[in-house]
């Protein structure tokens, strides 16, 4: 069964006590950072830190991941030399830009593999990144995104400027068979927000979505998760679908309406945000 990546919350690596707060809140994932919420200046200390949290904190079933410095920028050796030995579950690769990059990394490790798509690059490649072994994600990053293309990002409520990217992921994760987890959302203050643009990312087939502050965890996980009533229906349809391929019929009629194979998959799609394995 696939590891549920719902909610991802991104932790400073060079702050412990964040680490642990990280750790608290539930998340599914919890991304001790090395790149952009770490100073130049302070990499070789977060290192330190990083293998200090995965070797002495008790995660329970928080997924342990490490996100590196882009591949290029001439720390991402030192950055897996230190944390691999520490054992963290997963490797997140910021700025993913070709089926090279991914190959190295693979190479490395034979850990899960997160991968940022977050430039033009990184978009126009998606094909090749995709096919690439070990990669279990494609993350969207739209701040970088937007910077790459030359765009502007609206910093409360994210426009149609994202939609090409966001379904290019979308589809691409899907068609090989890897999750899309979505970018944070920058504006801690509005929660509805939040959950609105989770609900939307939901829509578009994505299975998760980062987050930057422990607060965001809980109103995201709700957002994935489907409620009872659509579970239960999930189920008896999942069943019927079983009971009339064994009777050898194909499309049925299911609480007044014609199903067809499109309508199985999203059922079983809804049991997956769920954890049923089915």
């Amino acid at each position: 069964m696939t590891r549920l990546r719902r909610a991802l919350l991104f932790m400073p690596g060079d702050d412990r006590r964040k680490i642990e707060k990280g750790i608290a809140a539930q998340p599914d994932s919890v991304i001790m950072d090395l790149e952009d919420g770490v100073a130049l200046n302070r990499k070789a200390e977060a290192r330190v830190v990083i293998a200090a949290a995965l070797t002495e904190l008790d995660f329970g079933s928080v997924e342990r991941v490490v996100r590196i410095n882009p591949i290029g920028s001439g720390l991402e050796a030192d950055d897996l030399t230190i944390a691999l030995p520490a054992r963290p579950e997963a490797i997140m690769l910021p700025k993913a830009e070709s089926a090279e990059q991914i190959d190295w990394l693979h190479r490395q490790t034979d850990l899960p593999l997160l991968l940022m798509i977050e430039t033009a690059k990184g978009l126009i490649n998606l094909k090749e990144i995709a096919a690439v072994p070990g990669v279990a994600a494609l993350c969207f990053g739209a701040d970088d995104y937007t910077a790459s293309v030359g765009g502007a990002r609206t910093r409360d409520r994210d426009s149609a400027n994202l939609l090409y990217a966001r379904s290019a992921i979308a589809a691409y994760a899907a068609a090989f068979d890897l999750q899309a987890i979505d970018t944070p959302f920058v504006n801690l203050q509005n929660e509805a927000w939040l959950r609105d643009e989770t609900r939307a990312i939901v829509e578009l087939g994505y299975s998760g979505k980062l987050a930057i502050h422990p607060k965001q965890i809980a109103p995201i996980l709700e957002a994935f998760c489907p409620s009872p009533e659509e579970v239960e229906r999930a189920r008896r349809l999942v069943q019927a679908h079983e009971e009339h391929q064994a009777k050898g019929a194909g499309a049925f009629a299911f609480e007044g309406r014609m199903v067809d194979m499109p309508v199985i998959r999203a059922a079983h799609n809804v049991l997956a945000r769920a954890g049923i394995n089915h």
